[in-house]
């Protein structure tokens, strides 16, 4: 693979022109279609999902519908598709992707107008096929897809649905349910993060650069992530409209285990770290979900002492945002507000951040050293640092 041209886009604007021209973006991502997880026991994870969450029920697969190996249930928030798929015996191989890996992301699915196009495209610059372009139909229409491989098993399924009017995908039906709690205000995926292998950053950097044709939005390096005993690396990637981000973390040389490499112990292998979703109220989402019983990383009290000398003046109320534990940074666009789940499963891997961006386009940068120290402390509690 040849080493790419990674464009430094760090101060770019999003609203108003494009990372690359159109004639260079030869992949054209209109947003992200769904996020699947492979997970033990899909019934009760929807459960827990729609009640701490805020998600709705919107479609299923499974016996019922004719499929026999697996079930899938798909919720819905706003702009965002959770699917969370079990399989049915243990010869199934989503069985043997569990054994190993525990709850966790399975599919980044991207939406766009061509899947075929964006197969051959991408499979011609290097891409790993995981399954060639699909026509999948049925009385309300068709969707073409196709998939591609990417960090460790998890791959990257191109979603061209514009002949489609049913409810999520052919095979699929109206979920009915009579419990569906209110929404926390969720609102789309802001960006997902993959844990790879210490040296794995500079590949799979390169990997978006030169099969899907991202750029290099912001590199952090160890001296910006890092505390007395951990440290790690990011590239974050963009495609050309700047809807699909993916910061790509590795471990860096520390006394202790970080972070990143405590997750690969647990997940065995690279994965899917965090999923960041959006909100437009901040502390809206945060007391409601802290209501239904997600548990946050705790923010060492100390952070809110200096956070309004180097943030400045802000719409939010400081002694609430001290309340919930939701931190601020900002950068030359703007402000942004921001908060971390400890992990969603027992295994330490998967978790979510919450964020409501006021104009920042960065990932909180100011907001590292706090971060950290409260992983660490819990990595501390879990007897894994």
């Amino acid at each position: 693979m040849e080493t790419p041209n990674l464009k430094s886009v760090t101060n770019y604007n999003y609203g108003r022109e494009k990372i690359f021209d159109k004639a260079q973006d030869f992949l054209p991502i209109n947003g992200t279609d769904y996020v699947e997880l492979y997970v033990g026991n899909a019934k009760q994870a929807a459960h827990y999902y729609k009640t701490a969450f805020g998600f709705q029920s919107l479609a299923y697969a499974g016996l019922e519908t004719g499929v026999k190996d697996h079930v899938s249930y798909v919720l819905v928030q706003d702009k965002i598709r959770l699917v969370l798929t079990t399989p049915l015996t243990s010869e199934n191989p989503i069985a043997e992707h569990i054994k190993k890996h525990g709850d966790g992301v399975k599919v980044i699915a991207l939406w766009v107008d061509d899947a075929r196009k964006s197969f051959e495209e991408t499979t011609a610059r290097g891409a790993e096929v995981y399954f060639e372009p699909v026509v999948e139909k049925d009385d309300q229409g068709e969707v073409v897809r196709a998939g591609i491989r990417t960090y460790g098993d998890t791959v990257h399924i191109f979603v061209e649905r514009k002949n489609y009017n049913g409810i999520f995908l052919p095979g699929f039906e109206a979920w009915e349910s009579e419990y569906n709690p209110g929404s926390t205000g969720l609102k789309y995926v802001d960006h997902m993060v993959g844990n790879v292998e210490l040296g794995g950053m500079n590949k799979w950097a390169e990997y978006y650069a030169n099969v899907m044709g991202f750029a290099n939005l912001v590199t952090f390096d160890d001296k910006d992530i890092s505390t007395e005993y951990t440290a790690l690396m990011s590239k974050v990637m963009t495609n050309g409209n700047g809807r699909i981000k993916f910061p790509i973390n590795e471990p860096a040389k520390g006394l202790k285990k970080s972070q990143v490499e405590e997750y690969i112990d647990f997940y065995e292998g690279p994965g899917c770290q965090h999923i960041a979703v959006a909100t437009d109220d901040i502390v809206f989402t945060i007391s409601e979900m802290r209501k239904r019983g997600v548990e946050f990383l705790y923010v060492p009290g100390k952070y809110y002492d200096t956070v309004e000398e180097r943030v400045g003046e802000i719409a939010e109320d400081m002694a609430t945002l001290k309340s919930l534990g939701i931190m601020v940074d900002r950068d030359e666009e703007g402000y942004l507000l921001q908060i971390f789940t400890k992990p969603v499963e027992d295994r330490p891997t998967l978790f979510f951040e919450i964020i409501q961006r006021k104009g920042a386009r960065s990932f909180g940068k100011g907001n590292f050293q706090a971060l950290f120290e409260s992983i660490e402390a819990e990595q501390a509690r879990r007897g894994t640092l």
